[in-house]
């Protein structure tokens, strides 16, 4: 499971470094306005999905996507997201 999310990170990061023509991540990656536009846009379907009982595990997989893409888009590390997590830990 988090091999998975893992791999999401990578990608970013890779494409970040080896861009690929006509790539969507790379686009999400480079154009910051895209990818907060691709974050609130998957949410909101997220939440229509698990309103409705219809699509929830689809929509969810594209919140994941989309905001990995704008963490890192944006600079902002998982690994301190991770840490900043842990340190609300009671």
């Amino acid at each position: 499971m988090l091999n998975t999310l893992e791999s999401l990170f990578k990608l970013a990061r890779d494409r970040k470094s080896n861009p690929v023509d006509g790539s969507y991540t790379n686009k999400l990656l480079s154009d910051k306005s895209l990818s907060k536009e691709k974050v609130l846009e998957e949410i909101n379907e997220l939440i229509k999905a698990v309103e409705k009982n219809t699509n929830k595990i689809h929509e969810a997989a594209d919140v994941f996507y989309h905001l990995i893409m704008y963490l890192e888009s944006n600079e902002i590390k998982i690994e301190d997201v991770m840490d900043e997590l842990n340190k609300r830990k009671k």
